[in-house]
């Protein structure tokens, strides 16, 4: 079986496997804003719309 953590040999083995975890969550939240950012534009969009044409009538 694996250990339940990594083991690293040396302290600068140990901080590189923490950037690259580091840098893996960075990117995943990254992408998680970027969907969250096209959602709200898509919704700013309708709301504008919807007043655009309530003031139209």
């Amino acid at each position: 079986m694996f250990p339940p953590f990594p083991c690293h040999s040396t302290p600068e083995e140990a901080r590189e496997a923490r950037r690259r975890h580091l840098q893996r969550k960075l990117q995943a939240l990254s992408f998680w804003r970027d969907g969250v950012e096209r959602q709200l534009a898509a919704l700013q969009a309708a709301i504008s719309t919807l007043e655009q044409q309530i003031a139209r009538d």
